[in-house]
């Protein structure tokens, strides 16, 4: 299984440049795309699910040319949008059967079997005769997942699926995710650093409609390795340290702000070397993007 995007344009109307010549390969199991909200993402994610054509570029799933045979991609395609409405006074049930059917499951039988064994793999079976209205974000969403699986799909895209779920519920959903990457292709578009580090083999960080950089997180990370420093400081003292190095985040730690610099060495004696996360080298990559706009 493979998905191949070659030099994927889109702008919109408005004048809007949402991606512009993307070139991405997509193998089967996890794969992250990550952005800021705005970066393209689910421009990007919209156009390969064929809910909108490109200016130019290809896409291709296996053997389907997707721009050119929306229909056939549709047949092995599972999508989960950023925003996933439901009939609010319906069971879950009840719509997973009506999908079904819409889906050419026909076979009342069959989909029954299918709609219940899909509602015990998201763990959605004990409450599978309650109102969609009554469920909670997470449920939801799992929900959601249950009706992108309902055709056996060989490409499966998720489009911010943790985004406002309490922790518990992420851990749920990383769980479910992790499994669906054994059996397809998995496009996972998100803007939070710890999605793509838990569940992502390999990933692009995508960034005003560009991929800027593609590799496994691991990989990533490491090519930080021996450039990374935290110094804590006084908040006043922030703008100074922001116009002399290179800060790339800060955040607060019992009520002192903690700065990370790039440097190739301790910028003074009070910085300390800091492990790269993931979430070192996408900021890094957005600190350099903004500085070369300036």
């Amino acid at each position: 299984m493979k998905l191949e995007i070659s030099n994927l344009s889109k702008t919109y109307a408005n004048g809007v440049r949402a991606s512009k010549d993307i070139n991405l390969t997509v193998h089967k199991g996890m794969f992250g795309l990550l952005g800021q909200n705005g970066a393209g993402k689910s421009t990007l994610m919209r156009t390969i699910a064929t809910l909108q054509d490109a200016d130019s570029g290809s896409i291709h799933f296996n053997d389907i040319d997707v721009l050119k045979q929306p229909q056939e991609l549709r047949k092995v395609l599972g999508y989960l949008p950023q925003e996933f409405g439901v009939y609010p006074n319906v069971t879950a049930e009840e719509l997973l059967l009506h999908i079904a059917d819409m889906r050419g499951i026909t076979k009342r039988a069959e989909r029954k079997e299918r709609v219940a064994a899909l509602l015990q793999k998201v763990n959605l079976y004990d409450v599978r005769k309650k109102r969609l209205d009554s469920y909670s974000g997470g449920m939801k969403q799992r929900f959601g997942i249950a009706q992108a699986l309902l055709a056996s799909p060989q490409l499966i895209i998720v489009d911010e699926p943790t985004a406002g779920l309490d922790p518990m519920e992420r851990n749920r959903f990383y769980n479910l995710l992790s499994e669906l990457g054994e059996d397809a292709v998995v496009l996972l578009s998100t803007h939070i650093v710890e999605d793509v580090s838990t569940l992502c083999n390999d990933m692009a960080i995508i960034g005003e409609g560009e991929v800027l950089l593609t590799g496994k997180p691991h990989e990533i990370q490491r090519s930080l390795a021996g450039n990374v420093w935290e110094k804590q400081i006084e908040k006043a003292a922030f703008e100074k340290h922001r116009q002399s190095y290179a800060v790339i985040s800060n955040r607060f730690h019992l009520g002192k702000m903690l700065i990370t610099v790039i440097a190739d060495t301790a910028p003074d004696a009070e910085f300390y070397a800091k492990q790269p996360t993931l979430e070192d080298a996408y900021f890094n990559l957005l600190f350099h993007q903004k500085n070369a706009r300036v």
